[in-house]
C-alpha cells in the first residue's frame, strides 16, 4: 500500500522539457550567419545580373549618355573602369560623328570620368577631364541641327585644357580658323541651368591671347539663337602685322551679353605703336566701341567706334557680315570726322618725316572691303567727300611756290603773301587702287582752281586736269624767264572780271609732281570742271 501510495504521489514527467529543448548558443550564431550569407549571395547574384544597368560607368552606359548629349554617333577605341578611391572610368580614342554625312564633330584622345558613390544615386559627377580634344565646327550657315536629349546628370566641372577648336570656312580650299585652348574649364554643367566657363586660348587672327569668363545657356532646344550668353574678356599681344598694310600690337578689354543671335559687346582697344606700313610712322591709336555679334551666322555689326589718333577723332559705323552671292564676309563701313587734322591722316601714309600738309579737315566716306585674294588696295572701294578750311604745306619748297603763286596772282610782293590753302574740298571714288577725283577745288589768296582726274595708289602716279582763275595777269604769278613766257601768251587766255582763267594740269608722281599749263586740253567751259 505504502509503495503504491508512494508511486502514486511521485510527480509526472515534464512533457515540455522533452519536446522543445533549445540548442547551445554557438549553434544559434551559426544559423544567423547562414541566413545572412544566403541573403548576400542572393544580392550578389542580382547585382551580377543587373550590374550594367545600375553601374553608370560602363562603356555602354557612358556611350549612351554621350550619344544623347551630342546627337551623334559615338565610337570608343578602349575603356576601363575605376573603383577606388572613387568610381568612374577611363575612355580612349573617342570620336563623335554627326548628321547624315557623318561630319567628324569631336575627337578626344582620353576622357577620364571621376564620379562618387553617392553620386551614382543622385546622378552627380564631380569631374570630367578631356585630354587631346579636337572640335570641328561646320561653316556658318551650314544648317547643322542637333536634337539632344534632356538629362538630369550634373557635372561639377569639366576640364578641357589643350583642346583645339577649328571653324571650317565656306570655301573648302581655305584653311579652317584654328583656336588653341590652353585652359578650358566649365563649372556646374547641367541641362537646365547656365554653364559657367573660364577660358584662355590663342586667337589665330590677329594672333594674340584671349582670356574670357562668363555664363552660357541654358541651351534653347530647337532655337539655339535664343540661347543667352554673358561675360567679359581681355585680349593681349594681338599682332596686327598679319593684316596687309598695317602693324602694331593691340590690347583690348570689354564685356558682352545677350542671345547667340544678338550679342551686345562694348569695350576699348589700345595700340601704342599703330603703323601704316607704306608710311612707316608709329602713332598711338585708341578706340571705344559698341557693337553686336550674330554668333549664329558669324556676322559683326559696329554700332559706333570712336577712334582717336593725334588730334583727330574718327567715328566708324557699319558691318562685317555675309552678303548673298559671296562666300566670305564683306566689310561695309561709314567713316566720319568733323574734328580731324589732315596731318594726322596723311602722316600715316607718307614716308616723309612730316605730313605734306597741315590743317583742320572734315570728311565723310563709305568703304567696302569685299573678300578676295587681291591686295588690300585693289579690293577696297571708297566713296566720299572731304574739306579743308585752311591748310599749310610743311615742305618749304612747296609752300614757297604757293606763296609766290598767291602773291603774283594778287599783284603783291612776296613778303605780303598769305600762306594758307583755303577751301580745299572734293569728291573721291576709289576702286581697284585708283582714286578718281571730281569737283576737286582749292584756293590760295588770289587764286582759285578746280580739277578732276586720278591718283594711282599702287604706283603713286598723278593725272589731274582742270582750270585756275587768278585775280591778275597769269604772268604775274611767277618771276624770271617763266614770267616772260607767260606774258607772251597772256592775250590768249579767257578774260574774267577778276583776271585770267587758264587750263592747268598736275602729273608725275607723289614724290615728284609736275605742274603746268594744260594748253592741249579743251578750254571750253563745258568740258572743263567748274
Amino acid at each position: 500500500m505504502s509503495s503504491a501510495l508512494t508511486s502514486t504521489a511521485a510527480p509526472p514527467p515534464s512533457i515540455g522539457k522533452t519536446a522543445f529543448k533549445f540548442p547551445p548558443q554557438s549553434h544559434r550564431g551559426k544559423t544567423i550567419i547562414l541566413f545572412i550569407a544566403a541573403g548576400v549571395i542572393c544580392i550578389a547574384v542580382y547585382l551580377a545580373r543587373s550590374w550594367d544597368r545600375i553601374w553608370p560607368f560602363t562603356e555602354k552606359a557612358v556611350v549612351e549618355d554621350l550619344v544623347e548629349a551630342s546627337d551623334s554617333t559615338v565610337t570608343i577605341r578602349s575603356s576601363r573602369r575605376t573603383y577606388f578611391p572613387s568610381p568612374g572610368c577611363v575612355l580612349e580614342g573617342i570620336e563623335f560623328h554627326h548628321g547624315l554625312d557623318q561630319w567628324t564633330l569631336i575627337t578626344i584622345d582620353k576622357l577620364t570620368i571621376q564620379g562618387s558613390y553617392s553620386g551614382i544615386i543622385s546622378k552627380h559627377v564631380p569631374r570630367i577631364t578631356a585630354e587631346g580634344g579636337h572640335v570641328f565646327v561646320p561653316p556658318f550657315g551650314h544648317n547643322v541641327t542637333f536634337k539632344t536629349q534632356h538629362s538630369n546628370l550634373v557635372v561639377d566641372e569639366i576640364i578641357a585644357n589643350g583642346t583645339v577648336v577649328e571653324f571650317a570656312r565656306n570655301d573648302p580650299s581655305n584653311k579652317p580658323v584654328r583656336f588653341e585652348v590652353q585652359q578650358g574649364l566649365l563649372h556646374d554643367v547641367e541641362w537646365s541651368r547656365p554653364i559657367a566657363y573660364d577660358l584662355k586660348f590663342h586667337n589665330p587672327e590677329p594672333p594674340g591671347e584671349i582670356a574670357t569668363r562668363g555664363k552660357f545657356g541654358a541651351w534653347i532646344k530647337g532655337n539655339p539663337g535664343e540661347t543667352p550668353i554673358s561675360g567679359e574678356y581681355t585680349f593681349e599681344g594681338a599682332d596686327l602685322s598679319v593684316f596687309e598694310g598695317i602693324a602694331g600690337i593691340l590690347a583690348s578689354k570689354g564685356k558682352y551679353g545677350g542671345l547667340l543671335k544678338h550679342i551686345d559687346i562694348a569695350g576699348s582697344t589700345d595700340v601704342p605703336d599703330f603703323e601704316v606700313k607704306s608710311g612707316g610712322h608709329k602713332i598711338k591709336l585708341v578706340t571705344q566701341y559698341s557693337a553686336y555679334v550674330d554668333a549664329v551666322h558669324g556676322d559683326t555689326f559696329l554700332k559706333r567706334v570712336d577712334a582717336d589718333f593725334g588730334r583727330t577723332h574718327l567715328v566708324v559705323e557699319g558691318s562685317i557680315a555675309g552678303i548673298p552671292g559671296r562666300k566670305d564676309k564683306t566689310a561695309l563701313l561709314d567713316l566720319t570726322s568733323r574734328h580731324g587734322r589732315i596731318e594726322d591722316i596723311l602722316g600715316m601714309f607718307v614716308k616723309a618725316s612730316r605730313s605734306p600738309m597741315s590743317g583742320a579737315i572734315a570728311l565723310r566716306a563709305k568703304v567696302e572691303i569685299p573678300p578676295g585674294k587681291e591686295r588690300f588696295l585693289e579690293r577696297v572701294k571708297l566713296q566720299g567727300t572731304f574739306g579743308i578750311d585752311e591748310g599749310n604745306f610743311s615742305k618749304p619748297e612747296t609752300q614757297k611756290n604757293v606763296n609766290e603763286l598767291s602773291a603774283g596772282a594778287r599783284g603783291e610782293k612776296m613778303e605780303d603773301a598769305e600762306t594758307v590753302v583755303t577751301d580745299l574740298k572734293g569728291t573721291v571714288l576709289m576702286e581697284g587702287g585708283i582714286a578718281k577725283f571730281s569737283d576737286l577745288s582749292f584756293g590760295v589768296p588770289g587764286v582759285k582752281a578746280s580739277m578732276y582726274g586720278t591718283y594711282n595708289l599702287l604706283n603713286e602716279k598723278i593725272d589731274l586736269h582742270g582750270r585756275m582763275g587768278v585775280d591778275t595777269k597769269i604772268s604775274k604769278t611767277t618771276t624770271g624767264m617763266k614770267a616772260v613766257l607767260l606774258k607772251a601768251i597772256d592775250p590768249f587766255f579767257k578774260k574774267k572780271k577778276k583776271g585770267e582763267v587758264v587750263p592747268i594740269h598736275m602729273t608725275g608722281t607723289y614724290q615728284h609732281p609736275q605742274y603746268g599749263l594744260d594748253l592741249t586740253k579743251p578750254k571750253d567751259a563745258a568740258q572743263v570742271p567748274k
